[in-house]
């Protein structure tokens, strides 16, 4: 396909060299007479916007090339169309070199720089000066309220050609912010370890957690985000693991609070059918139940977690039906896996994926590389919003939908599938959380049949939770009301079921109820624990 970039940059003496070094037939392909797309996507103006600096290249009358570093507060370079970026000029060193070189050739090239993540972009164009006199509405968008710097004059670039750049030989460096950030996971990690340590009576973490048959070790750690961490999990006694499909998930064990071991469940985000290896991506959810914060807090390198052998509750179809792949936050970590099977596969799949902000989305980069425009990210920061109706609407009659993500996105989705009049089968998903109720929660009494228990059931607590404080061993894993794990007969009491796990026969013909999420209607249960 031809590349504008490619158009421009290939000189003669450019194309001479290539054939002298043994690169031209290998970027031949680059060139040609077709229509060219030059304008920008949401990725490269989404890169713009994210940057503090670039680098800005033009030429003099003597044919000299002159370098400039430009640098403000992130966004000052901004997109004012699909073809033309521009920024105010704050007053420098007043040699005004740039801004000669400008006034008698218009070309001008820049690289924006993406240190951390190795990413850089190469811009080609031609720039003109505008002063306030001449476009005051142009200089009031390019200037910035929060930043007390003088704008001299706006210079706006109609773009002629980019092109990213190849990452190798990028050293990657980190600003204060994003120091700030990596390090703040790791600041909570020691104040916690200085309590575990002797502080508040609590014994040390244990270096082996757990008493499943599948004995894997913490192999690698990486930090995805400020609150997302990944952990590569291999088999402590180094032979492979079993194979997983997309959408697999395992169990994890988790210590909670008081010494209490219990379990989490978690999405499989590396690569289906990698047997070396599984990758898991947590959240750090500091208000939640304890789970994700105690896997931040206590798992390192080295330790050792016997966990129940994979499952898998949220399988892809195996026909050729088209795929939808929706994901709202760290629901990217079984849709991921989806979209990587699929596309291995050659299957056509298209991804969308919710953020909060893309310094807030897990495993982004590698998934714009990999898919690109098959890809359409929304972030909330940028006023960004999955119109969910669209998406539907716009596929084909028989796609099948992928949904993972807050309750929120779940149940937009599900509405938007009856509002297509689809076939509800044609959607699929996985919550991380129970479904919300219409009810808030009061405090209620449990009686515990076989320990003789009755318990109370504060508000802000679940019935498991309160079960296993009172010293009353109860099976669970998802704790979310998807898995099924936790559920126990109710003897007497009506509940009120909060679950997505049981079928209307187990609840109503054999009288189940999963502790962890659901609750009930009156103020009083009893449970055959």
């Amino acid at each position: 396909m031809p590349v504008p970039f490619a158009t421009i940059a290939f000189t003669p003496a450019v194309k001479a060299a290539q054939s002298r070094y043994g690169s031209r037939e290998a970027y031949a392909g680059f060139e040609g007479d077709a229509e060219q797309k030059t304008e920008l996507t949401e990725r490269e103006a989404g890169f713009i916007a994210k940057r503090d600096s670039f680098y800005q290249a033009t030429v003099s009358e003597t044919g000299w090339p002159y370098v400039q570093h430009r640098g403000g507060p992130v966004g000052f370079l901004k997109v004012l169309d699909g073809k033309t970026i521009g920024y105010g000029d704050f007053r420098g060193n007043v040699q005004y070199v740039s801004v000669g070189n400008l006034d008698g050739n218009d070309r001008i090239s820049i690289i924006l720089m993406d240190y951390a993540n190795k990413r850089r972009l190469k811009i080609l164009g031609r720039a003109r000066l505008v002063s306030e006199s001449d476009d005051p509405a142009l200089i009031a968008r390019l200037e910035l309220s929060n930043y007390r710097a003088r704008v001299e004059r706006g210079v706006v670039i109609t773009i002629e050609a980019y092109d990213w750049n190849c990452p190798q030989h990028i050293t990657p460096r980190f600003s204060e912010v994003e120091v700030e950030a990596g390090v703040a996971p790791l600041h909570a990690e020691i104040v916690h370890l200085k309590k575990v340590l002797g502080r508040d009576g609590i014994a040390a973490v244990p270096l082996t957690l757990g008493s499943g048959p599948l004995a894997l070790r913490i192999s690698g750690i990486r930090q995805l985000t400020s609150r997302v961490r990944a952990y590569e999990l291999r088999a402590a006694d180094g032979a492979d693991l079993p194979l997983v499909q997309a959408g697999a998930h395992i169990d994890l064990p988790v210590r909670l609070k008081h010494g209490v071991t219990s379990t989490r469940r978690y999405s499989i985000s590396s690569i289906p059918q990698r047997c070396d290896a599984y990758e898991v991506a947590v959240l750090r959810e500091d208000a939640g139940s304890g789970g994700s914060a105690a896997v931040h807090a206590d798992y390192q390198l080295g330790m050792t977690l016997n966990c129940d052998l994979p499952g898998n509750d949220f399988a892809l179809h195996s026909d050729d039906r088209p795929v939808v792949l929706i994901a709202g936050g760290i629901g990217i970590t079984p849709i991921k896996t989806m979209a990587q099977q699929l596309w291995s596969e050659g299957r056509r799949v298209e991804l969308h994926y919710a953020v909060r902000s893309g310094a807030d989305a897990p495993y982004l980069d590698c998934l714009e590389e990999k898919f690109g425009a098959s890809m359409r990210l929304y972030a909330a920061d940028q006023q960004q919003r999955m119109d969910l109706s669209r998406v539907i609407s716009q596929a084909d009659a028989n796609t099948v939908f992928y949904v993972c993500g807050p309750a929120r996105l779940i149940d937009a989705a599900r509405s938007a599938i009856k509002a297509a009049r689809l076939d509800e089968a044609q959607i699929r998903f996985e919550r991380f959380v129970a479904a919300p109720s219409a009810h808030p929660n009061q405090p209620i009494t449990v009686f515990l049949m076989r320990s003789g228990k009755p318990i109370t059931v504060a508000a802000n607590q679940s019935i498991l939770d309160a079960v296993l404080d009172a010293g009353v061993p109860a099976l669970a894993s998802c704790r979310a009301g998807t898995c099924g794990t936790c559920r126990v007969k109710v003897l007497a009491g009506e509940p009120e079921h909060r679950d997505s796990a049981l079928e209307d026969f187990e609840r109503n013909g054999m009288g189940l109820m999963c502790i962890c999420v659901s609750r009930a209607k009156g103020a009083e249960l009893t449970l055959d624990l």
